[in-house]
This record gives structure tokens, C-alpha cells and sequence, in this order.
């Protein structure tokens, strides 16, 4: 009764802390180079630097996030392993992203002051990200509690990114940015989702409670050897890490940049049309955020994915058709919309299945190694998380030069400052973005269209196939493991 009690408070409090930690993420995962590209003039040799740093930072993650999870496991505190590091972590990543979306700096000055975000931000997102995510195989074992806690984590971190996702392009472009400008409303963006996060975040901190069997025992050491120890003994996760980060840059390629530009130049610059693209875009993935659980226990995973490829194509090929061959721009804009959300709702519940498929190595490894490991696995989530931006961004960046996008955004960035400064009207610099949009020609939009598209959908299909062949982990399997484990135990 208890422990009923106890799952049904942390099935609340849990998933609440991640609300606001994902609304920072949506910030600078989505709107970051957006941000940078329509308020700062870029030279290509400067874009390239942004883009190498990203980069950069991204491989820095590749022994960042697993020592991260190395040191989490041998935490031992009084408030348990996770928690420390969830409330440094989220008051470290809300002052460094306060600091560079309210900078003013330009050019090459800009560029070091952002090398230095970007390596703090990297630090202080694993602290509490490696955290919050290694709780969950700290609460439960059961398999159907690990899909309401994961489901749950999940619906509660789309509602954050939702919510972002919404509000920041509405708030920041065209005629109801804040403070007349997207170099002020950034600024105020970022300052208030700084102060959210961590508010969400003491719901986790005060009212979840783990398991703490690990207290009884002896910490484990923090070195490299044993993070390639739990890596290359568990066969199972090396697979799932290359699937999960195939589907992470098909998946993250429209939101990235690529999506927001492709909007503004075909069907103009305001905010709210990709306010409207994102919202009915992620509408259809709130219905597997509530009742993936119960899909779960009808339908197998593999089974699931092969229906959600089929879903996906479709969308992808209607945002493609529609494009390409519809005149009207409203029924073309309603067309890439529809698409839109009919790709994400199959990437969405690729998703999930990819986090259960990392979870559940926890056990493989346990079987197999007599560890669990758990902070360590879990920082395979966002390590490839990071590394699936990172090459989001090299892929974002390369189709901005193929298709000259820095021609026309620099024109933008221009008019933005010299509004922020005073220097020209609200409607004067919306008549002048006007003015310089109405000069892209067809053949760029068409390409941004492709790299959004085609590219997306060409890495689903990837990942499918691998995960249909590689990863052994299915339902009958995992419940095989885990009695396997429980007879051990009870023997001992």
C-alpha cells in the first residue's frame, strides 16, 4: 500500500520537474542558430566558427556526459545521488543562457563569448539532464511502471517544449516581439525561462523519493575504465546508442533552424505562422504522451515502429507535394502543416521506444555484468541527444550556404538591431524585412523544403531498420531478463 502510495506521488511530482528544463532546451536546441542568424550580421567564415564550435562542444559531451554519470553513481549523499547534481545543474544552465541571449556584442566578439556559452552549457544541461533521467530506473523496476514514469516524463517535458515552442517564435518575430524587436525579446525570453526552470524543478528536488539501495553500498570508483567497462560490455546499448542517434537527427532536422527559415521565406516573416506550423505539428504526439502505456501493452514495439514509419513517409510526403506543386500559399501552408504533424506523431512515438530501449539495457547490463549502472546509461540519452544537435546544426549550416540563406538574413539582423536601437520604427523595419524576403527566389525555399523533408525522413527509415534487426531487447526478452535476475537475487 506503501509503495502504491508512494509511486502514485512520485507518477506526479517527477515528471513535473522537467517542465521548465525543457523550455531551456527548446531555447537553444531550437532557436539558438535562429536567433544568432536573425540578430547578429554573419560573415560565412563566422558562421562556420559557430557551427565548428557547436561541434566542438558536442565531442567534448562524447567523455563529458559518461564521467558525468560516472561521478552521479558514486555520489553519496544524504539527499541521494541525483538530486545534488539536479539543483546545481539547473541554477548553472539558466545563468549562462541568461548571459548570451541578452549579449550585445557582434561579429567575431560575439563568436568568443558564445565558444564560451556553448562549453558551459554543455557542462551544466548534463549535470541535472544525466539526473533526472537516471532517476527513473531508481524508482522502479516494473516494466508497466517504467512506461508510466518514462510516458509521464515525457508528456510533462513536450508540455515545456510545447509551450517554447509556441511562445518564442510568436514573441520574438514579426509585428508581436517583445520590446519591438528579436534582440529584446530574447533577452526577456530567456531571462523568464531562467527563473521557471528552476521553480519546476523543486517539484523533482522536494517531492520524489528513490530507491536507495546504493547507500548500502560501497561507492564505486570514478575513472575511465570503468565508464568503457559499462559501454563495451553491454552490446545492447552500443546498438541502441547508433539507432537512437540516426532517428535524433532525422527527427531534430525541421526544428533546428531549417523549419523557421523555410517558413519566414515562403510564407512570410511573422512568428505566429510558425507558432501555428509547430503547435498543430506536435497536437497529434500530446495523444501518445498520454496513451503510449496502454498502446504499449497491445502492441508490441517492432510492430508499433512499422506503423509509425508508414505514418511518417506519408507526412513527409505531403509536406514535400504540397510545396513543391501547390500554388495557393494557403493551401500549401495547410498541406506542409498536416505533413508536419503526421511525420513528428511517428518520430514522437520513435522516440519513446528508444528511451524504454535505452532504460531497459539497465537490466540487460545487470544480467550480464552483475551491475546496473544506472547514471551511467542514462547519460547515453542526452549524449546523443547533444551529439544529434550538433550534427543538426553542421547539416543546417551547410544547406544556409548552399542555398545562400546569410544573404538575406543578415538584411533581417540589420533592420532588427536598428529597430532595438531606436533608429527606425517597428512598422518601417517590418516593411523593410518585407521588402527583403519578397527577394528570395523559388529555388532556395524548394531546397530548404528538401533538406526538411527528404533528409528527415531518409534517417527514420535508418534507424528502423537497424533497430529491427540489432536490438534483442523486445518485451519477452526483457520480462525473461528480469526474472532471471530476481531468481539470482532471491538465491543469494
Amino acid at each position: 500500500m506503501e509503495d502504491l502510495k508512494l509511486r502514485k506521488k512520485n507518477l506526479l511530482m517527477f515528471p513535473l520537474g522537467t517542465v521548465g528544463r525543457d523550455m531551456v532546451y527548446c531555447l537553444v536546441t531550437n532557436f539558438l542558430l535562429t536567433y544568432i542568424m536573425f540578430t547578429k550580421g554573419l560573415t560565412n567564415a563566422q558562421l562556420a566558427a559557430v557551427t565548428a564550435i557547436m561541434v566542438a562542444a558536442r565531442v567534448f559531451d562524447a567523455l563529458n556526459d559518461p564521467v558525468m554519470g560516472n561521478i552521479i553513481e558514486s555520489t553519496r549523499t544524504k539527499w541521494g545521488k541525483f538530486k545534488p547534481w539536479l539543483v546545481s545543474g539547473i541554477l548553472l544552465t539558466s545563468l549562462v543562457v541568461g548571459v548570451v541571449f541578452n549579449s550585445k556584442l557582434q561579429g567575431w566578439s560575439f563568436i568568443v563569448l558564445f565558444a564560451i556559452f556553448y562549453f558551459s552549457y554543455s557542462i551544466a544541461y548534463t549535470m541535472h539532464d544525466i539526473s533526472y533521467w537516471g532517476m527513473i530506473p531508481a524508482l522502479s523496476s516494473d516494466a508497466a511502471a517504467r512506461d508510466q514514469f518514462t510516458s509521464r516524463a515525457t508528456l510533462f517535458a513536450g508540455i515545456g517544449g510545447t509551450l517554447a515552442s509556441i511562445l518564442i517564435p510568436m514573441l520574438t518575430t514579426g509585428a508581436y516581439a517583445l520590446g519591438g524587436s528579436a534582440t529584446v525579446a530574447y533577452g526577456i525570453i530567456a531571462v523568464a525561462i531562467g527563473i521557471l526552470s528552476p521553480l519546476f524543478m523543486c517539484f523533482t528536488v522536494f517531492g520524489v523519493r528513490e530507491r536507495r539501495e546504493e547507500t548500502k553500498e560501497k561507492a564505486p570508483s570514478v575513472g575511465l575504465k570503468n565508464i568503457m567497462k559499462t559501454f563495451t560490455g553491454n552490446d545492447q546499448l552500443l546498438w541502441i546508442s547508433l539507432i537512437f542517434l540516426i532517428q535524433q537527427i532525422g527527427n531534430g532536422i525541421v526544428v533546428g533552424g531549417i523549419g523557421s527559415t523555410y517558413i519566414y521565406f515562403d510564407f512570410g516573416y511573422s512568428g505566429g505562422l510558425y507558432s501555428i506550423f509547430t503547435t498543430i505539428g506536435m497536437a497529434a504526439t500530446a495523444f501518445l504522451m498520454i496513451f503510449y502505456p496502454t498502446i504499449s501493452k497491445r502492441i508490441h514495439r517492432k510492430q508499433l515502429m512499422n506503423r509509425m514509419m508508414m505514418i511518417s513517409g506519408v507526412g513527409y510526403a505531403l509536406m514535400l507535394l504540397s510545396g513543391l506543386f501547390v500554388s495557393s500559399s494557403a493551401i500549401r501552408f495547410a498541406g506542409v502543416v498536416i505533413g508536419y504533424m503526421l511525420s513528428n506523431f511517428g518520430q514522437y512515438c520513435f522516440y519513446l521506444i528508444m528511451m524504454i530501449s535505452i532504460i531497459n539495457t539497465v537490466e540487460y547490463n545487470e544480467y550480464k555484468n552483475g551491475t546496473r549502472d544506472e547514471a551511467m546509461i542514462a547519460s547515453v540519452r542526452p549524449f546523443i541527444t547533444k551529439m544529434g544537435s550538433a550534427l543538426i546544426v553542421v547539416i543546417t549550416s551547410v544547406s544556409y550556404m548552399i542555398f545562400g540563406v546569410t544573404n538575406y538574413t543578415n538584411q533581417i539582423s540589420d533592420f532588427e538591431r536598428a529597430a532595438s536601437g531606436g533608429a527606425i520604427t517597428e512598422a518601417e523595419k517590418l516593411s523593410a524585412i518585407e521588402r527583403v524576403i519578397s527577394g528570395v527566389q523559388r529555388g532556395q525555399t524548394i531546397g530548404l523544403l528538401i533538406f526538411m523533408t527528404v533528409v528527415p525522413c531518409a534517417f527514420m527509415l535508418a534507424s528502423h531498420l537497424l533497430y529491427q534487426k540489432k536490438y534483442k531487447l523486445d518485451e519477452e526478452e526483457y520480462e525473461r531478463i528480469c526474472t532471471e535476475i530476481a531468481v539470482r537475487k532471491k538465491a543469494v
